[in-house]
């Protein structure tokens, strides 16, 4: 930016020679500077105007009946503690920083191969940690401009003020058993407004969009211990609109990553032998008809992400060396080894039950449910494919491009491994889509229709704290088309 004349631009300077008792010139002069001072701002980068929601949706908040709304987050989002009150979950900064949260592993029923008792409990919203916002902010745009007061279930409604409530949950646990917890939220608001029909607007970020789709098409019904998914919208009746945020409809890859090689829950590694504990985080796998691993010469590889096989055949999951040698180390040889066969066959039928949800989603339905609103990140490259690589004789699984030892010349992997989205969620899983290219016909076994799409550059943790978002949603939560 080229310096401008202190005499032209600088108020301080102008008011010197202006007379003192010519108000008149005085506020012209001071309206002109400011501005060429927002343009010199504007064309050097700098000023950045965001939407007036307050002005924009007052108005529309007044005196007009809205739906309550439901909240629902993604994994990591509800906080937890365990029955001395202490929070294991995100716990202090210094734990974020330091622990690896072993003590988020689910124990497993050997003979019922779901997550046995445990202590923990879900406390609250995880709103924001370490100067990080994720959900505190869309809860400020819902009372401040959207005029939605707090609401708790099982109170009384005795106003016409619209509430929003948080569905929080045990994010570890299967998907099912979160969704009986929203038919109780939905039905207990009911019976607090003493409106057995009442209808809800739910917000679903991330895995909350997933719990949301699946209600909404079978209700609380458990349909992943067979193949027959008849929809009835049994929960669609009880929802007036759908907005999914971040929501991986066909998956995301780096679930896979999560039990493959472990995830950093805070700061510090997870190792996969806790995150494979949790049920919810297999239901998060890219779908059966998703395209997922590759040869370091580009060509497709026909293998079953839901076949325990495949994980046994590269060493992954809990066949994994590395993982074998924790847990025995950890429990002594002979208990160790029983319970590496416990999750073992633990593994395989959350496999089948993923494999099952991921279709659940996907089958045709009749055309009276809700069709979802749609937001979502397409400016970060996201993983979206894993590629196998031969070395000394010995398949290797690459997570990540820069993983490949030896490059094939004229293969981007890149463009092979990594695909538009929000780090987490590629565009084309946010759609429901096979393959990225609009102008390509989406597979014929993925039925997924939306009433509309918004795309913001935003990572998926914070799509919520969006200020673009925030306008986008409350023009469609207090709209009454």
């Amino acid at each position: 930016m080229t310096p401008t004349k202190p005499g032209l631009t600088h108020f301080g300077a102008l008011k010197q020679y202006l007379p003192v008792n010519k108000d008149g010139v005085y506020l012209f002069v001071k309206a002109l500077t400011a501005g060429i001072l927002a343009f010199s701002l504007l064309s050097c980068g700098i000023y950045k105007p965001t939407p007036d929601l307050e002005r924009l949706y007052r108005s529309a908040r007044e005196d007009r009946p809205q739906p309550p709304v439901i909240l629902i987050p993604g994994v990591l989002g509800t906080r937890l503690h365990d029955n001395a009150g202490h929070e294991v979950w995100p716990g202090s900064t210094l734990k974020l920083l330091t622990s690896r949260y072993r003590e988020l592993a689910l124990t497993i029923g050997p003979q019922s191969l779901r997550p046995g008792a445990d202590d923990l409990r879900p406390s609250g919203l995880f709103e924001s940690a370490t100067g990080r916002d994720y959900y505190s902010r869309i809860l400020r745009v819902l009372e401040g401009a959207g005029g939605y007061l707090a609401g708790s279930a099982g109170t009384p409604v005795t106003d016409t003020r619209p509430r929003y409530y948080v569905l929080t949950y045990d994010w570890r646990q299967d998907a099912i058993t979160t969704v009986g917890l929203l038919d109780r939220l939905i039905e207990q608001i009911r019976a607090d407004n003493e409106q057995p029909h009442l209808q809800v607007d739910i917000i679903g970020h991330s895995m909350g969009g997933l719990i949301a789709r699946y209600y909404a098409r079978y209700g609380t019904q458990d349909l992943l211990d067979g193949n027959e998914f008849e929809v009835t919208h049994s929960g669609a009746q009880k929802i007036r609109r759908l907005i999914l945020v971040g929501t991986p409809n066909l998956g995301s890859v780096e679930a896979m990553h999560s039990l493959i090689a472990g995830t950093n829950l805070g700061f510090r590694e997870t190792f996969p032998e806790v995150i494979m504990t949790m049920p919810a985080i297999y239901q998060l796998f890219p779908h059966a008809l998703h395209e997922w691993i590759y040869t370091t010469e580009g060509k497709r590889l026909e293998r079953d992400q839901f076949d325990a096989y495949i994980w046994k055949r590269f060493e992954m999951g809990p066949w994994s060396p590395a993982l074998r040698r924790r847990i025995r180390e950890r429990m002594g040889e002979s208990e160790g080894q029983q319970y590496l066969l416990t999750l073992e066959t633990y593994f395989r039928h959350h496999l089948e039950r993923a494999r099952r949800f991921t279709w659940s989603l996907t089958v045709p339905q009749p055309e009276d449910g809700v069709q979802p609103i749609i937001f979502g990140g397409d400016c970060d490259l996201t993983p979206a494919r894993v590629v196998v690589e031969e070395v000394d004789g010995e398949s290797i699984l690459r997570l990540w491009p820069e993983q490949i030892a030896h490059a094939v010349p004229g293969v981007d992997y890149e463009a092979l491994m990594m695909e538009p989205g929000d780090g987490t969620v590629t565009k084309a899983s946010l759609l429901s889509r096979d393959v990225l290219d609009p102008a390509v016909t989406r597979h014929p076994y993925l039925h997924f229709s939306a009433l509309s799409v918004f795309f913001i550059c935003e990572r998926h943790d914070v799509l919520t704290s969006n200020i673009t978002f925030q306008d986008n949603l409350l023009q469609v939560l207090l709209s009454v088309d």
